[in-house]
């Protein structure tokens, strides 16, 4: 039983389930859009974001505290190593256009990592802005990436999805905000901190509406992916809702993450 929760913190910390959430994405854009299944750009994300992920979650302690965690460290370095090799493959069947949006979103991810500037900090801990730092990494992965590389017009449709895709994205992040309100220092100025609590499940709540009511505005109107959207809606409603500071980590770091899954799950099935 400990070797099982212990493989299952480590599928958790290694970052693969929330790589797994982004390949559910970019495989949603991918059927929305009517796009046949492109394996260099699903798997692309899937493992550049174990990359990018551990690398954002370890780079500080892996220089600073090395005896903390070190045996997982090293499995999670040895992941991440060979997430690398297979970032580098797959980045090289992708289209050129979509290599440089790629390398874009690597810029933003350092930049939200590392100090650039002297004396400065990274964008992780500027004021406010992580959320949406993360929100359009996400989009930029999910959503821009596979419909470049597939060459499809970006048009109405994409606008309203690029939209969507954020607020989702950024509710999501939400809820990791409200969740982590205890422990995160003051000088971020997450949402939470600025507005409390009950304000952020309001704000949560009012955006889902919009991310729902947009779909009606899409020149490709899909009935069933209203009902699909709507199971959606309701689920990280109560995810939100229910949301606070004692909450398990697990809350988020397996619930919360497997929503984008469940989201592409329930499109198959219906």
């Amino acid at each position: 039983m400990i070797r099982i929760q212990a493989l299952f913190d480590f599928y958790l910390k290694s970052s693969i389930h929330v790589a797994l959430s982004v390949y559910a994405l970019v495989r949603m854009t991918q059927f929305m859009f009517e796009i046949p299944y492109d394996e260099s750009i699903a798997l692309f994300s899937f493992f550049g974001t174990i990359v990018g992920y551990n690398f954002v979650k370890y780079d500080a302690l892996a220089r600073a505290k090395k005896r903390v965690m070190r045996n997982e460290l090293k499995m999670i370095a040895v992941l991440s190593f060979f997430s690398f090799l297979a970032v580098g493959f797959y980045f090289f069947k992708l289209e050129r256009v979509t290599q440089l949006v790629a390398v874009s979103v690597l810029i933003l991810t350092l930049l939200y990592t590392l100090p650039f500037f002297p004396n400065r900090k990274n964008a992780r801990n500027w004021a406010g802005v992580k959320i949406y730092i993360v929100s359009l990494c996400w989009v930029g992965v999910t959503l821009v990436l596979p419909l470049i590389n597939a060459h499809v017009d970006l048009g109405f449709d994409f606008l309203i999805k690029c939209i969507q895709r954020f607020i989702l994205i950024f509710d999501l992040i939400l809820v990791f905000e409200i969740i982590d309100l205890s422990n995160d220092d003051p000088h971020l100025k997450t949402v939470p901190q600025q507005i409390g609590v009950k304000r952020t499940k309001i704000m949560g709540l009012l955006l889902l509406f919009l991310f729902y009511f947009l779909e009606f505005f899409k020149n490709n109107f899909i009935e069933k992916q209203l009902v699909v959207n709507l199971i959606l809606v309701v689920i990280l409603s109560l995810f939100i809702i229910l949301s606070n500071e004692n909450r398990s980590k697990y809350y988020t770091s397996f619930w919360v993450e497997s929503i984008p899954v469940l989201w592409w799950l329930m499109v198959l099935l219906f």
